[in-house]
């Protein structure tokens, strides 16, 4: 299903879309270009190619949604592409959604992207500091909702953020 009206709005303005889509087990996210016979997918970073820079916790949390971003961005960047605007399809935009973690990483990560300040999540949840506190108020009982590599990449989650956020930065293309 496609909102035409405002995919048309996105095409007129002729720069690049940064397409957030989010399936049941991970993100994926797009720089597409409009052009005349079709769309042109310039790259695609699944959340995925967090596990190439060390990523142990889930792939559909919001730190790794801000991080598959902040990746996209950087490989983006390193094309020669500064800006884009924000695809998030057909989800209804609801503030701090883990979509928009993944366009605040791209954001964060140097491409321009129109896009209200009010609906971006902040910086608490998209490091994992919620998650982490919530997961260590589980005590034991977190041990049968996760598994035991989950567990642990959750319990200390920001410090775990800040290490992959590191290596990308460090090296965006995964050599």
């Amino acid at each position: 299903m496609t909102d035409y009206r405002r995919r048309y709005r996105m095409i007129k303005s002729r720069k690049p879309r940064l397409v957030v889509r989010r399936t049941n087990r991970h993100f994926i996210v797009q720089l597409v270009e409009p052009k005349v016979g079709g769309d042109k997918t310039v790259l695609t970073v699944n959340s995925k190619a967090l596990k190439r820079y060390g990523w142990r916790a889930g792939l559909k949390n919001t730190p790794a949604a801000y991080l598959t971003g902040y990746l996209a961005g950087a490989l983006a960047r390193s094309k020669g592409y500064s800006e884009a605007v924000a695809d998030i399809g057909m989800r209804t935009p609801s503030k701090g959604a883990r979509v928009f973690a993944a366009v605040k990483g791209a954001i964060d990560a140097g491409l321009s992207i129109p896009m209200s300040e009010d609906v971006l999540p902040d910086e608490s949840r998209t490091r994992g500091e919620v998650l982490s506190e919530h997961v260590n108020s589980l005590g034991d009982q977190g041990a049968s909702m996760f598994s035991a590599s989950d567990l642990e990449a959750l319990r200390d989650l920001p410090s775990h953020f800040e290490e992959v956020l590191r290596r990308i930065r460090s090296s965006p293309l995964g050599q």
